[in-house]
């Protein structure tokens, strides 16, 4: 296998990670209502780069590792703002999303078109 679909493969986990841990932390571990709460939707927009990253698709590991900065921004805010529970899946947000940003910048990195020739 491949380095670049190694990347590729740590890649796709990490999004699916994160967008696990989006549902599960805003409907049942801790929710900033109870019964749950509407920020669930955050995960929605994870989808979007779910397909070309299972293709393998370079373009999108370059936009993905802006695109996850967002997640990255919303992690850190509630981990110093949060506390218990929350404040812990927080950090593991901006543990996944730091992990995904290195494995898409990796894929780029190794699929880049002077490597191929």
């Amino acid at each position: 296998m491949s380095r670049a679909r190694v990347w590729q493969k740590l890649a796709v986990g990490t999004l699916l990670a994160l967008i696990v841990l989006c549902v599960a932390w805003e409907l049942w571990l801790a929710p900033l209502r109870p019964g749950g709460s509407w920020l669930v939707l955050k995960a929605v927009p994870l989808l979007l780069p779910l397909r070309g990253l299972l293709h393998g698709r370079r373009y999108t590991s370059q936009w993905t590792s802006m695109f996850i900065l967002l997640w990255f921004t919303e992690g850190v805010m509630r981990g110093w703002a949060d506390r218990g529970l929350s404040q812990q899946l927080a950090w593991l947000e901006v543990l996944l999303t730091v992990l995904l940003f290195v494995a898409v910048n990796m894929h780029a990195r190794l699929t880049r078109p002077s490597l191929q020739g």
